[in-house]
């Protein structure tokens, strides 16, 4: 009994500590410092409604099963566009794009994630940011800047280690979500089904959780293009009809 009371108390989970996020997103980097893994000229698909340009920040904490950008996970991987070359695009776009998308990667990783949102609002354009919610006090942070938020919620909390291989990433994304509401900001739920680890019970569990706080989240089909090769192996052909009945569609947002 003695060893089972220990092991339950290592078991026990911890408090998402938000401070220690927020007092390093207040160490901020310039914009300058921002590792670019990428960027779309135009994109018509990262902002519903919206065209914009759309910056790839490298870096992830997460290792998700279904992952189209894998080659953007590792934080130690510089960027290959720079700052300056960001801000020549956008002076050239100035009233022809509605917005930047900050995308990754996980966007709020960076520090310098704030300056360079700042800069993109003097010239006139629309914030938006794409985010997994990895870490929630950092997105804080950042989110009086923000326009507009597509948060990927992937599961249920508990189900979330399956997904990510790390295991307080289920109370981070749920709590980032919170902070989205909260905001007030406008945004998006996305919940990508991967046929390689979902379950249907899973699926339909997440999506009730996410309505019960008011959402009415997007399914997104899990993709191999861009994914690891194993991931993309595994998946072969399956689809998002592997996973649920054909009578569950009429009750669900799926986006193809």
């Amino acid at each position: 009994m003695e060893w089972a009371a220990r092991a339950a108390v290592r078991r026990a989970p911890q408090p998402i500590d938000l401070m220690r996020d927020r007092r390093a997103s207040m160490r901020e980097d310039p914009a300058w410092m921002l590792q670019i893994a990428g960027m779309t000229n135009m994109s018509t698909v990262d902002w519903p409604g919206r065209l914009t340009a759309t910056l790839f920040l490298q870096g992830c904490p997460w290792e998700c099963t279904y992952c189209h950008n894998p080659a953007m996970q590792d934080s130690r991987v510089p960027g290959i566009v720079g700052w300056d070359d960001v801000t020549a695009l956008l002076d050239r776009r100035i009233g022809r794009l509605d917005g930047v998308v900050f995308s990754g990667g996980e966007p709020t990783r960076q520090r310098g994630l704030a300056d360079a949102m700042r800069q993109v609002s003097e010239k006139g354009f629309g914030i938006g940011l794409h985010t997994a919610g990895a870490f929630p006090g950092r997105l804080a942070m950042v989110l009086p800047l923000v326009d507009w938020v597509g948060i990927d919620i992937k599961a249920t909390e508990a189900f979330y280690p399956q997904i990510t291989g790390k295991g307080m990433s289920g109370r981070r994304a749920w709590e980032s979500l919170r902070l989205v509401q909260e905001a007030g900001v406008a945004h998006e739920v996305r919940v990508t089904v991967d046929p390689t680890t979902h379950t249907r019970d899973e699926v339909l569990a997440t999506v009730e959780q996410l309505r019960e706080r008011g959402e009415e989240p997007i399914l997104q089909e899990a993709r191999a293009e861009g994914a690891n090769p194993a991931y993309a192996a595994a998946l072969a052909d399956r689809r998002i009809t592997a996973v649920l009945d054909e009578a569950d569609f009429a009750d669900l947002c799926v986006r193809r």
